[in-house]
């Protein structure tokens, strides 16, 4: 039933996905391996987006199933002692920029390959982030900026985590649509992401896992 999970979702077969998690779950499947199932569809889900098999939509599409697999398992994963996170990544859309779509999907993926993520959505003044930094004390910061005018809130950001004697704790990327590696060394970002994929292998090196 596994292989038929990952057909389903890969294969972008929503009800059948939902409606197989379910049933995994009354015969008696660990919570845990149905989410590594999933975590390995959203891997080939990422391998044709890098491919330019799949697009934006179906990556939207992916994050949509893997909220509702994650919902139905909620419960379940609470009671589970052999979860476990890979580590934990803090994102957020800086000030003056309200986008969000490239940054949920960021954060879908995150968490569907197993981080545990703090999103603190758009608009985030350097202080905020300062602050998140210091209560959920992350291994990665992902600064999220789809206008031109973000790149200067990212600069305050990431000089306001360096004044802060927090810079030398995380790993900071960058994301956004005019990001690029210029943008990256302005703001004094590790590095940038140029997908959500991309976002994902970032943190995956940086930590690791």
């Amino acid at each position: 039933m596994s292989k038929e999970l990952i057909s389903a979702i890969a294969d972008m077969r929503e009800e059948e996905a939902i409606q197989l998690v379910k049933e995994m779950l009354e015969q008696g499947v660990k919570p845990a391996a149905i989410l590594d199932t999933a975590r390995e569809a959203m891997d080939i889900i990422g391998q044709r987006y890098e491919k330019g098999v799949y697009f934006l939509p179906e990556l939207m599409l992916a994050g949509e199933m893997m909220t509702q697999i994650a919902e139905i398992l909620k419960p379940k994963l609470a009671e589970s002692p052999e979860v476990r996170r890979l580590g934990k990544v803090l994102i957020g859309t800086v000030k003056g920029d309200i986008h969000d779509i490239g940054k949920n999907i960021v954060v879908f993926m995150l968490d569907a390959n197993g981080f545990e993520v703090l999103d603190l959505g758009v608009d985030i003044p350097p202080e905020k982030f300062v602050e998140a930094i210091r209560d959920f004390q992350p291994q990665v910061v992902g600064l999220s900026g789809f206008l031109t005018l973000a790149f200067d809130s990212m600069k305050e950001t990431v000089d306001a985590i360096r004044a802060a004697g927090l810079r030398d704790q995380v790993k900071i990327m960058i994301g956004g649509g005019q990001v690029n590696e210029h943008v990256s060394q302005y703001v004094g970002a590790d590095a940038y992401g140029k997908d959500a994929v991309a976002g994902v292998s970032l943190t995956k090196k940086w930590i690791g896992a």
